[in-house]
């Protein structure tokens, strides 16, 4: 076997390789006759048809399984024999195969780009300190009793006003049918002022009693984000049929003790305070990571490959779509297509890449290893954050050997950026000061 490699780009190659007429024959004798044995021929006994009468038969099928047998085969004896490091699927036009001649076809690939060590030291990093504040903790308490507010009727008849709950029929038209995307619907309820279909919506409604119809006409947004509906102007026939009150619970222990395992309303307080701190920490040490990778790439220069960036995007894709599916919706419903998403996040993708480069270069600079001590911490870690048993999570990943391999990688990486932080000195600054100087 013969083969070259063309440099299109520092990631972009074409391998140019040629299978000897002598394997190309070996290959065609040998699906010949494995064909002869099994092949059954008006008039032949089992394997007594003539070659001439199973090429005159089969010559396309069996041309097509060896040029796909011959191409895999080279292909792998290639890619041992270039060294190169691929990513993703060859791209492979595969032409004729003619017997008695030597095979050539060309293969497109992708590889990881050669990354110079990383200098990753004298970076100028900031962590901001975030406290939680007392207007934050009063918000969760207000969003805690909102989730526990009661419907109730009201006290006497009264037309509708915002902060109500209302239930209602309807059903929406355009020109007078029915239109597809506002079919009829029956004791939906919804609060006023909360514009779950439209402000101009929820307007309407308000001032009506329960019994009450009317046509309330809206034309929806250029923007809206069920594009079906973006700049469609629709009637809508509304019935209302209820009215009810939102009754918010007092805040107090009372309160705290519907809300878990909590005897007083100080002891929630110090929970909401703890998870906000945590919350804050993260943030902080997302915008550290952040400064890191960013500083780290005005320094270091090479070439994405477009196929790892098209993996991080249907990554993204894939997990917005189970995202829709837990809330019962689909892109279709919502008027967002897969390829919007892609435009919108091919960036996000593109850094992810950028990163995960990264790390792997300064992993491989530093030899790094997992220790088994790292990896059971790992595994506590993420036991502690799923609130599972650790033998759940063990099993978990053990039961996929690339599983364990990202897991491990992973905890890599989080070593990677440790040692990172370890090696720079990170100034601590206010929330003002880090603002005013990220404006700059």
């Amino acid at each position: 076997m013969k083969v070259s490699v063309e440099d299109q780009s520092s990631v972009k190659k074409v391998m140019h390789i040629e299978v000897p007429e002598k394997d190309v024959t070996n290959a065609l004798n040998d699906a010949y006759k494995t064909l002869k044995q099994t092949a059954k021929i008006k008039g032949f006994r089992p394997g007594k048809a003539p070659r001439s009468v199973l090429e005159r038969l089969y010559k396309k099928d069996v041309q097509a399984d060896v040029t796909g047998k011959l191409i895999q085969d080279a292909y792998i004896d290639a890619l041992k024999e270039t060294r190169l490091k691929v990513v993703g699927s060859p791209t492979v036009d595969p032409p004729e195969l003619e017997a008695g001649h030597a095979y050539h076809f060309d293969a497109a690939v992708e590889i990881q780009p050669e990354i110079a060590d990383i200098d990753f030291t004298s970076l100028k990093l900031k962590q901001t300190r975030y406290e939680a504040s007392d207007e934050e903790l009063d918000l969760q308490l207000k969003m805690m009793q909102k989730n526990l507010a009661k419907r109730e009727p009201i006290d006497e008849a009264r037309p509708a006003r915002e902060g109500d709950f209302v239930q209602l029929d309807y059903e929406g038209f355009q020109d007078g049918k029915p239109f597809e995307e506002t079919q009829k619907m029956e004791n939906f309820v919804i609060r006023l002022g909360d514009a779950h279909i439209s402000g101009d919506f929820d307007k309407g409604i308000e001032g009506m009693n329960a019994g009450d119809e009317k046509k309330i006409t809206v034309t929806f947004a250029d923007e809206y984000f069920n594009k079906k509906l973006a700049g469609q102007t629709i009637d809508f026939k509304v019935t209302l049929k209820d009215i009810r009150k939102e009754v918010l619970p007092e805040i107090d222990d009372e309160l705290a003790k519907q809300l878990g395992p909590f005897s007083s309303l100080d002891e929630v307080k110090d929970k909401i305070r703890e998870n906000l701190t945590q919350g804050y920490e993260k943030r902080a040490e997302q915008e550290v990571n952040e400064q890191i990778f960013s500083q780290i790439l005005e320094r270091t220069e090479f070439e994405v490959p477009d196929v790892m960036v098209q993996y991080e995007l249907d990554a993204i894709i894939a997990d917005a779509e189970r995202s829709f599916s837990y809330h019962n919706k689909t892109f279709e419903e919502a008027g967002i297509s897969k390829e919007s998403l892609a435009e919108k996040y091919r960036d996000t993708a593109v850094k992810q890449v950028q990163r995960q480069l990264i790390l792997g270069k300064i992993i491989q600079q530093e030899e790094m290893a997992l220790t088994d001590e790292a990896l059971e911490a790992g595994y506590a870690e993420m036991a502690k954050t799923y609130n599972q048993p650790v033998d759940v999570i063990k099993g978990m990943y053990q039961s996929s050997s690339d599983k364990l391999e990202l897991f491990k990688h992973a905890l890599l990486e989080k070593q990677a950026i440790k040692i990172i932080m370890e090696r720079n000195e990170i100034e601590s600054v206010e929330p003002e000061k880090a603002a005013s100087e990220d404006a700059q």
